[in-house]
């Protein structure tokens, strides 16, 4: 996997002496909004407000929300760095974010951008077919949806069993989502599909988080045949206060640092001894301590996030491309404003949740395709050609221009 570039911040910038800003030509305001929030970040991470506050001024002349990839991504950025900055003021922090308006539900954006965008569609596709392949002898099936909630992923996987060679089995999903709505939305839709479809059937709604489940609220029966699927939600486990708990540090034999959460995630999955886990998780390291990492690893990121948006959006309307946008908008804020706990989107690439799966006893199940070629012309079937699949070391990653953004992968105790 290829790393990032090496970019560093300008803390000697002169803005003064700029040219103008409205001069400035679209190429030349990529590489200035950059410089600017490198610079912005580096003095925010210092603690030297009033030269970052002078750098957000001027990054607020050259965004848009409304503007090209760099002007809408160095908006989210922006803003990210100012509630990073304004709570310092906990006090202020707290009334400015209640006098904002609700926003949208981030798992209702995550279903449109999943139909608009190949990324999670490509991981949904491997899913169904890497479920179908390791149960097709299974008569009794318990599948455990944790994080994704999406009839998008589970219609056509009904769809899919209805029509398998010795006759539908029966089949059961327990959907975790600490989003009540979404429960309420799958379950009608699911029991509808399997009784039109003959399908012996049962819904499980858990209106919890993922750190709240334990064993007995997945009521997980014996002669169940069981799989698990997670889709961008594991990585929430590994949020916890960084400042404590000592021996979870970073293994130094392969610098993965330990998680109590995950620890005790995979040590549960792996007592209800599953035919097969799923995962889906960004390809990106967020879950740095220290704030400029993070900053530059996440421009780099969510640069390439922003550009494949731009460029497929056609199916979109504004309204659904900026909530889309919003949604990361939301992640790039937990990535730079928050610390300890309450910092969720703490994305690892694949390499470091194998250190991780292994170390809890896992390997890795090779997943569905028959030949690479195969899982390419599945992503070329969305219709762009900025989209690639590679294999790497087990799992399947799709990319936009040579830069993998979401790794797929599976495993077995």
């Amino acid at each position: 996997m290829g790393s990032s570039p090496t970019l560093k911040p300008d803390t000697t910038l002169t803005l003064s002496s700029s040219p103008p800003l409205q001069a400035l030509k679209p190429e030349d305001r990529g590489i200035r909004l950059i410089q600017l929030l490198l610079t912005c970040a580096a003095h925010a991470s210092s603690g030297n407000l009033h030269r970052a506050d002078t750098c957000l001024r001027y990054i607020s002349q050259l965004s848009s929300v409304s503007g090209d990839p760099m002007q809408r991504l160095s908006a989210r950025f922006a803003a990210s760095l100012a509630v990073h900055l304004v709570k310092r003021w906990p006090g202020l922090y707290r009334a400015l974010n209640h006098a904002q308006s609700p926003k949208p539900e981030p798992d209702r954006t995550r279903f449109l951008f999943a139909r608009a965008f190949p990324y999670l569609g490509f991981a949904y596709a491997v899913i169904s077919r890497t479920l179908l392949q390791t149960m097709s002898h299974e008569r009794v099936i318990h599948i455990l949806d944790l994080g994704s909630g999406d009839p998008n992923l589970w219609v056509p996987l009904l769809q899919s069993f209805a029509n398998m060679p010795r006759g539908p089995p029966h089949l059961k999903i327990t959907c975790v989502s600490s989003d009540k709505d979404v429960l309420e939305n799958l379950g009608p839709k699911l029991v509808k599909q399997a009784e039109a479809l003959n399908i012996p059937f049962q819904f499980n709604p858990l209106n919890a988080s993922l750190r709240e489940i334990t064993m007995e609220m997945l009521k997980v029966r014996s002669g169940e045949a069981l799989a698990l699927t997670c889709v961008l939600s594991l990585h929430v486990l590994l949020a916890e206060d960084d400042c404590v708990d000592t021996q979870f540090g970073v293994n130094k034999a392969d610098r993965v640092k330990g998680s109590k959460q995950v620890d005790h995630f995979l040590a549960m999955v792996q007592y209800m001894s599953p035919k097969v886990l799923l995962m889906v998780e960004q390809e990106s390291d967020h879950n740095l301590a220290r704030l400029m990492d993070r900053f530059v690893e996440g421009l780099y990121y969510y640069s390439t996030v922003f550009d494949s948006v731009d460029a497929n959006s056609g199916n979109l309307s504004c309204a659904k491309r900026l909530a889309v946008e919003e949604m990361f908008g939301r992640e790039i804020e937990n990535i730079v404003a928050c610390e300890g706990a309450e910092r969720e989107e703490r994305h690892e690439r694949y390499v470091r949740w194998m250190v991780r799966f292994g170390r809890a006893g896992f390997k890795p199940v090779r997943l569905w395709y028959d030949t690479m070629e195969d899982a390419k012309q599945l992503v070329k079937s969305f219709g762009s050609n900025g989209y690639k699949v590679l294999g790497e070391r087990g799992s399947l990653m799709i990319c936009w221009h040579e830069r993998p953004l979401y790794a797929v992968s599976a495993w077995h105790c």
